[in-house]
């Protein structure tokens, strides 16, 4: 049974520039409650656009010209995004929604140690807690992202690409959220680190029931961990589909084409010409 958690419906945004640039186009899709969908495409087909354009993230130029956003919350209440106002936009991000920022060593702070910076998470979101009950939620999400509590006295720089990868998943983690978009979080990470945390992604997950919205232009990665995704081209959905069927049934041409754009592990041997 359907039972969903964010419904976008005709989503449209242009970079108002000379001349204006349609970056996403009447997009319609509907995340369920507890799936990890992936989002695909190449670079520049719009995909981060979307993920910021539903949280009202974008800056000038860019431009929401339609469409509507509603969070279906856990409570029942139904969401319209689009008429919070700047107040209630900033209690419902990191609360209902967070996101793991792409670059994870510029979306930390360079000169300021990474517990007082999950800090600010409670201070700003859960003021009534005192600083002992801060710093032990602080110390209780390091431990959940097995970066270790002792390293909330750490900076930035002190951390590996992979552990600051990780203290911003657990800065995302920090409210509860219902939804947690990441984009590209595995980019800049060797394989093997790239394993661990998006098999820690899946296990966060279904520990704490969350959704996830998984932005990348690695599709036989999303084919791995996500339960159904979108394929992006020129700011538009072409696919939506199961990963099974997107694998195994592909509609679209340029789906299609994405899947053959990456090298497999075994084929026919050929003999390289001289």
């Amino acid at each position: 049974m359907s039972d969903p958690l964010l419904s976008v419906r005709g989503f449209s945004v242009v970079y108002d520039v000379d001349p204006p640039v349609r970056a996403v186009t009447d997009v319609t899709l509907e995340l369920q409650r507890g799936e990890i969908l992936g989002l695909a495409g190449e670079s520049g087909c719009g995909k981060t656009t979307l993920a910021y354009g539903v949280q009202r993230l974008l800056k000038a130029p860019a431009v929401i010209t339609s469409g509507s956003v509603v969070f279906h919350d856990a409570s029942g209440e139904d969401i319209d995004v689009n008429a919070l106002d700047p107040e209630q936009m900033r209690r419902f991000r990191w609360d209902k929604i967070s996101m793991v920022f792409q670059g994870a060593m510029n979306a930390l702070n360079p000169v300021a140690t990474i517990g007082a910076q999950l800090e600010d998470v409670f201070e700003i979101h859960r003021p009534s807690l005192t600083r002992r009950e801060r710093r032990a939620r602080v110390a209780e999400l390091l431990e959940i992202v097995r970066v270790g509590a002792q390293r909330g006295r750490s900076y930035p720089h002190e951390l590996s690409g992979g552990m600051r990868q990780r203290v911003m998943i657990a800065m995302a983690l920090a409210l509860r959220p219902q939804l947690m978009v990441m984009d590209e979080p595995t980019t800049a990470l060797d394989v093997l680190v790239q394993r661990e945390i998006l098999r820690q992604i899946s296990q966060l997950r279904h520990e704490f029931g969350f959704s996830v919205v998984f932005i990348t232009h690695d599709l036989p990665l999303l084919l791995e961990i996500s339960d159904r995704i979108a394929i992006m081209r020129e700011g538009e959905i072409v696919e939506l589909d199961t990963a099974e069927n997107i694998w195994t049934d592909p509609r679209d041409d340029y789906t299609r084409t994405l899947l053959s754009s990456f090298p497999r592990l075994t084929g026919d041997k050929g003999v390289v010409a001289r």
